[in-house]
């Protein structure tokens, strides 16, 4: 009975060994495998695993891709685009619609164009008042206050203004004209007409603000005799046009401000054609029935130079720049 128990207890003795060998073998093999594939992937920047999720179909494992290790510099996927997605170099094309856009509203501001220019040495439209003559008279002085007058231009940002005597004033043709006035001992001023002096105001004569006969001489000679002729001054003023107080499309007064030189003429567009307005005393030209009253003008200098100005409509007492100026001579 000895004997038996102790034969039984040998043979779970012998394949005991055995067993333990293998397993630890075994569990040899595993450990020598995972520490050699942890050194392959240290320098890899991601690791590749199989799906092998319960359900997953072994044909189509899906590779997962697992992020970036600490350390290394993530890089963004390259892809290629197709060629519908590709953008082009050329610029897309723009139709337009086929529905009209709305009209700007008119600029407050006139617009104006050279209708003709004359290059004619002599001054055609010229009254008694022609460029190149040199006229003789007397200069005399008068309190010009704001240096407003019968030209009614308002007040002058500048007092180097003076009155034309009645003669040559000629029916407001000499407002807004530049004169170069000069003495016989060399003085001189430039002056702008703004005024009239009535009679007794013999031709030739010329009235001085008392600012400008000071330039001249002392104020208290009262009288030089001067030399004068026409200027057609360099200047950065534009052409203003001034309906008068009281216009309307049945009546209307039109006013010409801050010309280089003479204005000749005003026409209104009317009948089809350009109509001619009569000139006032006071510096206005005057359409009694309505004709053109805000409508297109066309201007002349005494040179002949026209220009056409569109878009004034009738603001009584607004003074409406153009933008434009007749050429220097």
């Amino acid at each position: 009975m000895k004997a038996t128990r102790h034969a039984a207890r040998r043979r779970p003795g012998r394949r005991g060994p055995w067993i333990t060998t293998t397993a630890a073998l075994a569990a040899i093999g595993v450990l020598v495998y995972l520490v050699m594939t942890l050194r392959a992937g240290d320098g890899a920047d991601a690791v590749t695993a199989t799906d092998t999720r319960a359900g997953a179909d072994p044909g189509r494992a899906a590779a997962v891709t697992a992020g970036p290790r600490t350390g290394a510099t993530p890089t963004a996927p390259q892809r290629t685009p197709s060629p519908a997605a590709s953008p082009s170099s050329t610029p897309p094309s723009v139709t337009a619609s086929a529905t009209p856009s709305k009209p700007k509203p008119p600029k407050a501001r006139a617009s104006a164009t050279v209708a003709a220019r004359s290059d004619a040495t002599q001054a055609p439209s010229a009254g008694r008042i022609r460029p190149g003559v040199t006229y003789r008279g007397l200069a005399t002085h008068y309190d010009a206050a704001d240096g407003d007058g019968a030209c009614l231009f308002g007040p002058a940002d500048d007092m180097m203004i003076a009155a034309m005597n009645h003669t040559d004033y000629e029916t407001a043709k000499a407002c807004g004209a530049y004169i170069a006035v000069r003495t016989a001992n060399g003085a001189s001023v430039t002056v702008r007409i703004t005024n009239e002096c009535p009679l007794p105001c013999a031709p030739g004569q010329i009235d001085l603000s008392r600012q400008a006969f000071a330039k001249l001489a002392d104020l208290s000679k009262g009288e030089l005799s001067i030399t004068w002729s026409l200027l057609s001054p360099s200047t950065a003023e534009k052409i203003s046009v001034r309906y008068k107080t009281g216009s309307s499309p049945y009546w209307c007064g039109i006013q010409v401000v801050g010309h280089r030189n003479p204005v000749a003429r005003l026409e209104v567009a009317a009948d089809g054609g350009w109509r001619a307005l009569p000139r006032a005393e006071f510096n206005y030209f005057l359409s009694e029935q309505g004709a053109g009253c805000g409508k297109s003008l066309r201007i002349t200098d005494i040179y002949g130079e026209r220009l056409v100005l569109d878009g004034i409509a009738i603001r009584p007492d607004a003074l409406q720049s153009t933008g434009v100026q007749f050429r220097q001579r």
